[in-house]
């Protein structure tokens, strides 16, 4: 039985390509230690992709955040680079691309997604989330 009480985790990830496979696994655990298993296939495409576009198009560290409130689970990833991200294409348009997938995909995956630009103690950059509805 999933808790009904909210919760956070932050993951403070280095640039480092290894921070993809560490972000999943820890979705994983942190689904399996709340209940939420059935969430985890879906669920743990959605911080790879994140998570690997800001290590790949950025040069500094990143965040990754997953919360759970009033049912939703909320994934989000931090960079240091304000740049908006480039708006995802349709998938089924993107065939073999090696480029270009990642948002689309979580477009796809996600119920909601969106990003928004964050400016703390002088440092700019962004976040970008999306969440998924445990119905």
């Amino acid at each position: 039985m999933p808790e009904s009480e909210p919760w956070e985790y932050p993951l403070y990830i280095p640039n480092d390509v290894r921070a993809v496979t560490v972000s999943r696994r820890t979705l994983r655990l942190i689904l399996t230690m709340h209940g939420l298993i059935r969430l985890a296939d879906t669920a743990e495409l959605l911080p790879t992709e994140l998570v690997a576009n800001a290590v790949r198009h950025t040069k500094g560290p990143a965040a990754l955040r997953v919360r759970w409130s009033a049912g939703v689970l909320r994934i989000g990833a931090w960079d240091a680079d304000p740049v908006p991200p480039q708006p995802p294409g349709e998938l089924g348009c993107l065939g073999e691309a090696e480029e270009g997938r990642g948002l689309a995909l979580v477009r796809a995956c996600a119920d909601l997604w969106g990003w928004q630009p964050l400016t703390r103690g002088g440092n700019r950059g962004k976040y970008v989330w999306c969440e998924l509805a445990a119905a």
